[in-house]
């Protein structure tokens, strides 16, 4: 019986501006992501193509242009875990006592106007309800679990995963709106 602990991994540092309105948070980068350092770097998972539809931000951009449309829109990226013991890029291969949560409470600090987390999967959701929600305070945030873009989640295809996650570009404009509203307002 082998008793070699898996590869520790590490997620990256989170993707804003100061002025973001939305966060979607994924669990842990995989390896394909974490060999280029990118977020959702595999060319099946459907993130990019869903990202394009909704802000211009599609895969056909280069990296950094595309966190610079994500930005401009008010959308964050980040991941829940901020390092674990996983062997391989699924979620269920992460050894559970190993897990260590980004600073959530910095992030929100640093980004006071985000108002809607949205989660990319059940992994993510999961892993922000065990290790930061009741162990941080938290501002007044709206959180969605939507489907995960992994090409491991294929009972969905590219189509109805992009019809659930209309809901972060809702969100954004939402926010933004609102935003412009509160200094006309205070003018009056």
């Amino acid at each position: 019986m082998s008793t070699t602990a898996a590869p520790l991994v590490r997620s990256f540092a989170p993707l804003f501006r100061a002025d973001a309105r939305v966060l979607v948070l994924g669990s842990m980068p995989g390896t394909a992501s974490l060999a280029a350092a990118q977020y959702y770097a595999h060319p099946r998972n459907a993130f990019w193509p869903i990202m394009g539809a909704l802000f211009g931000a599609g895969a056909e951009l280069p990296y950094a242009q595309r966190l610079e449309r994500l930005a401009a829109a008010g959308v964050a990226l980040w991941d829940v875990i901020g390092r674990c013991e996983r062997a391989g890029s699924l979620d269920s291969a992460i050894a559970p006592d190993s897990i260590e949560a980004n600073d959530f409470a910095g992030l929100f600090a640093a980004c006071p106007d985000i108002g809607h987390v949205f989660f990319n999967g059940t992994a993510a959701e999961t892993a922000f309800r065990r290790h930061v929600r009741g162990r941080i305070a938290l501002p007044p945030l709206h959180f969605t679990r939507l489907p995960s873009t992994s090409p491991a989640h294929a009972a969905r295809g590219l189509e109805a995963k992009l019809a659930a996650w209309q809901v972060v570009k809702a969100a954004a404009h939402r926010a933004a709106a609102a935003r412009i509203e509160i200094p006309a307002a205070q003018a009056a």
